[in-house]
């Protein structure tokens, strides 16, 4: 499993409703994308939920490095580049997937945490850490899924829950879920990664 991810961070007085209309038109069509685990096309806006900016932050779980390549080197991609500039994109390695309790439950909101792997700890222990908490939070009420990577470049983790609901406690960066391409979402390996 591959993670990936790409922020556009909007001026604050940026009328998300043209992400809304751009992701109703063009997100059906990563539903059936080769390779593709899932994508959640997520939005936050400033003011809402917290939020100190309005940003439209896509974030991808691969289950073949082509479909990601190809994604990247194809239409898709070059049209995202072509209305918002071409974005840096973040690429994590995959630590754990789980299903959620919710697992059936429509993905309303998501939660992104990133966080360095700390300094005198063995990497073994910080990523089977991040492995539990990815197991930890598929496990509380309303959780759809909960993955985990790292960025072994950065040596940081990051977390992404999928949630029916906005959890009361989110640890990190609380995103709505304006789409969910799933195509091999069945496919997605369970559990620890290695």
């Amino acid at each position: 499993m591959h993670a990936m991810q790409y922020e556009l961070t909007l001026p604050a007085d940026y009328d998300t409703d043209v992400v809304r209309a751009r992701v109703a038109r063009v997100g059906r069509l990563l539903d059936g994308w080769s390779g593709l685990g899932l994508k959640a096309y997520l939005l936050r806006e400033r003011g809402v939920h917290g939020s100190p900016v309005s940003q439209y932050a896509p974030f991808y779980l691969w289950n073949t490095v082509e479909g990601m390549n190809a994604f990247l080197w194809g239409a898709g991609f070059q049209g995202l580049s072509d209305d918002f500039g071409r974005p840096a994109v973040r690429q994590w390695t995959g630590l754990a997937y789980e299903e959620g309790v919710a697992a059936d439950a429509p993905a309303r909101f998501a939660v992104r945490r990133r966080r360095p792997l700390p300094d005198g700890v063995p990497v073994a222990a910080a990523v089977r850490e991040s492995v539990d908490e990815a197991r930890r939070l598929a496990r509380e009420g309303g959780a759809v899924l909960s993955a985990a990577a790292v960025d072994t470049s950065r040596w940081e983790s990051v977390h992404l829950s999928l949630w029916e609901d906005a959890p009361p406690k989110a640890e990190g960066e609380l995103f709505q879920v304006l789409h969910l391409s799933a195509p091999g979402r069945a496919a997605l390996p369970a559990g620890r990664q290695w």
